[in-house]
């Protein structure tokens, strides 16, 4: 886990690639949910009844931690008793220096890179409670390459596109943000600071596809290196998952 004095700094580029290159993140991961349109609106009514009486008004944000950071190639074991997962694809974005309280017209000037990431859950239909079982599974946080933010021309252009097994299983256009990156940065750091080598993705849609023991699932943006993982039964007990 990087030291306080590390994360107070700008990360440097050649330690962010390195801690990359292992799949590993050189910060916090964060995700976030209701996000994109499709999933509001199909939640729709749900999220203005008991216990919250209204949709969020602010970004709904999880923790993926270190336990789940796993790279390009990685085995994700089903956790116990589990025979499905759902794999979500969405963009991170990586942070560059600390921010705070940034502006929106210039959040993203804190952002050195965006990052592929397979969010793998267990399937929740429920919105009401922490997941943390269902998201904070070893391994359940497949990452990809990291391209330079810059290199990228509009990253709400992206299309992101989920293989199983060598068969789309889900196609999103990352035009369906109801926050933006620049947004999103704005709004988060509004309320908490995001550390050099932290990641925050950009929101995971409702229902993605699943997959279980023998399954291999690719995630493909255009500019992007493929995201492959392969999906395992659960470690049997005493074994090392």
């Amino acid at each position: 886990m990087p030291s306080e004095a590390d994360t107070m700094q700008t990360t440097s580029p050649q330690g962010m690639a390195q801690g990359m290159a292992q799949g590993m993140a050189q910060g916090m991961v964060y995700g976030v949910i209701l996000n994109d349109r499709p999933t509001l609106d199909r939640l729709g009514p749900a999220l203005s009844q008991p216990p919250y009486g209204a949709p969020p008004k602010a970004p709904i944000l999880y923790i993926k931690p270190y336990n789940t950071h796993v790279g390009n190639g990685a085995t994700v074991r089903l956790p116990r008793g589990a025979e499905r997962v759902e794999v979500a694809a969405t963009l991170g974005l990586v942070i560059g220096r600390d921010a705070t309280a940034l502006d929106e017209a210039t959040a993203t000037d804190a952002v050195a890179g965006l990052r592929p990431i397979l969010d793998v859950s267990l399937p929740n239909p429920s919105v009401y409670r922490p997941p943390v079982r269902e998201r904070c599974f070893d391994g359940s946080c497949p990452m990809g390459g990291t391209l330079p933010y810059a290199a990228v021309a509009g990253p709400e252009a992206l299309t992101l596109r989920t293989l199983v097994n060598g068969t789309l299983a889900a196609e999103r256009s990352l035009s369906d943000l109801v926050r933006p990156p620049a947004r999103l940065l704005a709004e988060v750091t509004g309320f908490m600071t995001l550390r050099a080598g932290d990641i925050l993705h950009l929101g995971i849609a409702l229902n993605g596809p699943q997959a279980g023991a023998g399954d291999r699932v690719r995630l493909e943006i255009d500019g992007f290196a493929p995201l492959d993982i392969a999906i395992e039964d659960a470690a049997a007990e005493g074994e090392t998952p």
